[in-house]
């Protein structure tokens, strides 16, 4: 699937000075951010990605602080009920 933006193009312009590889910037933020959402699994990351092993796809998700596992509600949880059966 191609997906196209309209940008201005004098915002564009300013955006690419800025960054140079803004597609790919733009690409590597709607991989994390689906992988956040739970829209995405890291295996399907490292398709969207074109990443060779599953150790490169951990790595920019944790290079973009989307950890694999837990997230910080669950761990929340979890720290509220161990309070819970230590102050028993």
């Amino acid at each position: 699937m191609t997906v196209t933006l309209t940008i201005p193009d004098a915002l564009a312009a300013s955006l690419v000075r800025v960054q140079p590889a803004l597609p790919r910037v733009l690409l590597d933020g709607f991989a994390v951010e689906a992988y956040r959402q739970g829209m995405l699994s890291a295996s399907e990351v490292r398709v969207l990605m074109g990443h060779d092993s599953r150790w490169e796809t951990e790595d920019f998700l944790a290079a973009h602080e989307a950890w694999p596992g837990t997230t910080a509600a669950q761990a929340a949880e979890d720290g509220r009920k161990l309070n819970a059966l230590l102050s028993r």
